[in-house]
C-alpha cells in the first residue's frame, strides 16, 4: 500500500535558510526507504503571513517503508537542528491524483 504525504514547514524566524538545509539532508534518506519527494515549493514573496515556508509531497511504496524513514538514527541524529531550524510542521496523508 502506497502512502502519499503532504508535509508544511514552518521556519523559525530568520531560520528559512536552516530548514531548506535540514530539509536537504533528511529528504535525501528517502530513497534508502522506499520513498521519494514528488515535489516541493517554497513560499513565494507576497504569501500570506501565515504560510508554510516549504510544501512537500511525499509518496513511500509501503508503510513499512515510511517507518523505517521515521526511525533512521541518521534523521533521529539531528533533531537538535531541526528544532532550531522548525517551528511547525504538519503533516496529513493525501490521495495524488
Amino acid at each position: 500500500m502506497t502512502i502519499q504525504l503532504c508535509v508544511l514547514l514552518w521556519a523559525r524566524p530568520g531560520a528559512v535558510e536552516a530548514l531548506t538545509a535540514y530539509e536537504d539532508k533528511v529528504l535525501a534518506l528517502l530513497p534508502e526507504h522506499d520513498g521519494r519527494l514528488l515535489q516541493r515549493a517554497h513560499t513565494a514573496d507576497g504569501a500570506a503571513p501565515d504560510a508554510p515556508d516549504e510544501v512537500q509531497l511525499i509518496a513511500f511504496g509501503s508503510q513499512s517503508g515510511y517507518d523505517g524513514f521515521l526511525a533512521d538514527p541518521r534523521r533521529t541524529a539531528m533533531s537538535a537542528e531541526r528544532d532550531a531550524a522548525i517551528a511547525r510542521t504538519d503533516l496529513f496523508p493525501v490521495t495524488l491524483t
